[in-house]
């Protein structure tokens, strides 16, 4: 199967730099629904039988234009919500970011009982992420499509691939980002696991990206 994870495009929050990570949380910006509708000419012709979204407003919205497009309903699923930021949430300032980061790269480290107050640890996000991938597969499966979009969010998108995918440097996943609307494109299958091919449209190149090293996990309006 082929999965593409997609983020939602811009929104309010982003251009405030917030950690915004509630639902249902904000829509999107003028920019933010140009972006939803460039998705027909980018996903349009990839062969995109399922569509799930998260529940958060701001993915949904992002969907709609692509699913409109392809005659398709959009699924909602909760386990595809952003990293919540617990006792940060709706802060921009530099302490609560690099405070919430720092938890997302522990995740990617290997130490998925790091966690901020008030939010869960990583081993309760990729519980529900996990099952919210394998429901989106088997809603895909059932309808016999072999490509499937899940629309999601930075955080979450960068911290799943990065654990869950071959192919990805962790530390290239921490310091490249994923912008409104980037693209993930992993083929493989729940059962045996994802491969990534491309991030936001390059090749993925593992010895490259592993050699770059780690760097800042990214500014919050990049991310959510």
């Amino acid at each position: 199967m082929r999965l593409l994870l997609v983020r939602h495009g811009q929104t309010p929050s982003n251009v405030s730099h917030l950690l915004d990570t509630g639902v249902p949380g904000p829509g999107l910006t003028d920019l933010g629904e140009a972006q939803a509708r460039s998705l027909v000419g980018t996903l349009g012709d990839e062969g995109i039988g399922a569509i799930t979204a998260s529940s958060q407003l701001r993915a949904q919205l992002t969907a709609a234009p692509l699913a409109a497009h392809l005659g398709l309903e959009v699924a909602v699923d909760g386990g595809l919500r952003e990293i919540e930021a617990g006792e940060v949430e709706m802060r921009g300032d530099e302490d609560s970011v690099a405070r919430y980061f720092a938890v997302v790269a522990a995740w990617v480290g290997g130490d998925l009982d790091a966690a901020l107050p008030g939010a869960p640890d990583g081993h309760a996000f990729l519980a529900r992420y996990d099952a919210a991938v394998a429901a989106a597969a088997e809603r895909a499966a059932g309808a016999g499509a072999g490509t499937f979009a899940v629309v999601s969010h930075g955080a979450a998108i960068r911290a799943w691939a990065a654990i869950r995918a071959r192919g990805l440097s962790p530390r290239s996943v921490l310091r490249t980002g994923l912008l409104n609307t980037g693209v993930v494109d992993l083929r493989g299958d729940v059962d045996s696991g994802w491969t990534c091919r491309t991030w936001m449209g390059a090749a993925v190149e593992p010895e490259r990206a592993e050699a770059a090293g780690a760097g800042p996990a990214g500014e919050p309006g990049s991310v959510f």
